[in-house]
């Protein structure tokens, strides 16, 4: 049965919702005791995954006992915070429907980032995961709550075209909705009403973790929201700052005090990770290789410069920029080190998401985002040949060709240990194939909402 579940998940091409997009059918080909179901939504602002455990609790549920079969997990568990109090009773409803007593649900603390698997794995199950590790290592599989919506789906025969996103912020009406896959970005903040802001950015993500997007940017597999901001608020001048003035401000301004370590979810759970050091060896340029390769170790979760740094630094950024020189000097993380147990300070120095949304200056943004059903059918999507981690997705349609919604549109490369199979979102004619593939409706004359 674990060989069927595989194949229909790597059929259906699906990959983490919520993050990086890991190959899913690689992720469940494991031996654990326990699958994890990630419904933190810690992000600031998001409501899709709070939204969609409580509209598709039965296929939520479904999903997670397909990946317990293929691991041969014994126990599934629902990882929400309390406040979530529609998705809450709609699961408990749920699995008393179907009667399964190997799932249950735990209540996960309001903080910032009780999504990040480490922290996830340790607050649900108790277990550390060793520096640089995985779930795997401690007997978990973790799974974002679509992703196992998709699972349930795959089962069915049915492939990941579709996308549940929040579009808020400075927008006439934040809400959530299912779109397909390769749909602009320009199109889903017209769902929304349209940008408020004279002049604007767009966050592709949540607003600690998400990338700046293009209004011609199109929504992946692993987007989470689409948050639009005045183009001078703070976290939008953060993210354009360039690399040259992070690192001149590094070496300047940090004054070792700390608090980027203090704060520091994966140092609180008892890593080495210690971003103040880092930030010291590159400040004074000191050969420190055992303080510069502990920037392996960092999830570029931003505690550390949104939450910690009163210095408007970004000890996360300098973390990102090593580790992409280490990585292509082919270094390797040295540090595997497994603690016992967190810091004995980790109970005192979480992140409440009240006062990060505050930091952060979007209370005016924190506002409910409802699950709407739109009249909708984008006239054209582009969908990208790389939105999952591994090598990109190869074409099996050339310009031309005519698909239905469903159908293969690009596989995974012979030989390759990771990728996703991609498939149309929308019925149509093939007009681009080169670093994505461009289907345009029939009979359409373009983008938009209708």
């Amino acid at each position: 049965m674990q060989e069927e579940i595989i194949a229909a998940v790597r059929e259906a091409g699906v990959v983490g919702a919520g993050g990086a997009g890991f190959p899913t059918h690689v992720k469940i080909n494991a031996k654990v005791d326990v699958v994890i179901a990630n419904g933190a939504e810690c992000e600031p602002l998001l409501r899709a995954h709070q939204h969609l455990m409580a509209a598709e609790s039965d296929n939520l549920i479904a999903g997670l006992a397909a990946v317990m079969l293929a691991t041969g997990a014994r126990r599934g568990i629902i990882g929400l915070k309390r406040k979530y109090a529609e998705a809450a009773a709609s699961l408990e409803a749920a699995i008393d429907r179907l009667g399964d007593r190997r799932i249950e649900l735990f209540f996960l603390p309001d903080m910032y980032p009780a999504g990040d698997e480490q922290v996830l794995v340790h607050e649900v199950t108790g277990r550390i995961v060793p520096e640089g590790g995985i779930p795997l290592q401690v007997g978990v599989v973790a799974a974002n709550v679509e992703t196992l919506v998709n699972v349930a789906q795959a089962l069915r025969g049915t492939a990941v075209v579709d996308k549940y996103l929040t579009v808020t912020g400075a927008v006439a009406r934040p809400l959530t909705v299912k779109i397909p896959v390769g749909t602009a970005v320009r199109d889903v903040i017209a769902l929304a009403g349209g940008a408020t802001a004279g002049e604007y950015a767009v966050i592709d993500g949540g607003p600690m973790m998400g990338r700046l997007a293009a209004p011609d940017d199109a929504v992946t597999k692993t987007t989470g929201g689409i948050i639009v901001l005045p183009l001078r608020h703070p976290l939008i001048v953060q993210k354009k700052t360039p690399w040259t003035a992070i690192a001149n401000r590094a070496r300047a301004a940090c004054c070792n005090c700390r608090a980027c370590t203090d704060c520091c979810p994966r140092h609180l759970l008892g890593h080495g990770l210690e971003p103040h050091r880092i930030m010291q060896a590159v400040g004074s340029g000191l050969q420190d290789p055992s303080a510069l390769t502990r920037a392996l170790l960092c999830s570029e979760c931003g505690a550390c410069d949104t939450f910690g740094c009163t210095m408007g630094l970004s000890p996360r950024r300098v973390n990102a920029e090593l580790k992409r020189q280490l990585a292509q000097a082919k270094v390797k993380n040295p540090h595997h080190f497994q603690p016992e147990r967190p810091r004995p300070e980790r109970e005192y120095r979480r992140i409440p998401t009240k006062r990060l949304v505050a930091r952060l200056g979007l209370d005016r943004y924190d506002v409910l985002a409802p699950l709407t059903a739109v009249d909708f059918s984008p006239g054209e999507v582009r969908l990208p040949l790389v939105q999952h981690i591994g090598p990109p997705s190869t074409p099996v349609v050339r310009v031309g060709d005519s698909v239905r919604r469903g159908d293969k549109v690009a596989v995974i490369p012979d030989g390759a240990a990771l990728g996703a199979n991609l498939h149309a979102s929308i019925s149509g004619r093939v007009v681009a194939v080169d670093d994505s593939i461009g289907i345009r409706a029939e009979n359409a004359t373009g983008g938009g909402a209708q």
